[in-house]
């Protein structure tokens, strides 16, 4: 009996050894992204004020967005936050796009709309003297018998959290 728990004991401490190693293991970077892309001569990062230039304005995206993106950058990298017009990375936007269209219809009533949301985003690298424009762009599904105010307060939240996502993924994701 003994010879049967020898092999199943060995296999466990194989086992349970190869994953603490696999998981103390800095550089294998599994599931590391903060700070993925960012040069380490890069320190500080100004984010201004999303500008809402869509032809239907919804006046709480831009503030909110725009502080939820600040949030997000403090949190996940090691940038500190500067309001000084020399941070080493400035980035900016504008909403080009708030607009709402039919994406259902059944008999002769709109089933499902949609309301679409546009960004462009610049990021202005003062050390390296450049900049990268990026657009995001991401489509919000509602029932057709809501209103689109109804819509808009419903998917508030889901529409920040998507969109401050999406911007941070194509600024620090180089993948």
């Amino acid at each position: 009996m003994m010879k049967r728990i020898q092999p199943i004991f060995a296999f466990t401490a194989i086992l349970l050894l190869s994953l603490a190693a696999l998981f103390s293991n800095s550089s294998c970077g599994i599931y590391r992204f903060t700070d993925a892309s960012i040069p380490d001569s890069i320190k500080t990062v100004k984010v201004n004020l999303i500008e809402n230039r869509a032809s239907y304005v919804n006046p709480q995206l831009s503030p909110r967005l725009s502080d939820k993106l600040r949030q997000k950058i403090l949190s996940q990298t090691k940038l500190s936050q500067t309001n000084n017009d020399n941070a080493d990375w400035e980035i900016s936007g504008t909403v080009t796009q708030y607009s709402f269209s039919t994406s259902a219809i059944t008999g002769q009533q709109a089933a499902n709309n949609r309301l679409t949301v546009g960004i462009s985003i610049i990021l202005l690298d003062r050390k390296a003297d450049k900049t990268e424009k990026h657009e995001v762009s991401r489509s919000f599904e509602f029932k057709g018998d809501q209103t689109f105010q109804q819509a808009e307060n419903n998917l508030a939240d889901e529409m920040i959290r998507t969109l401050t996502d999406d911007i941070f993924n194509k600024l620090f994701s180089k993948w």
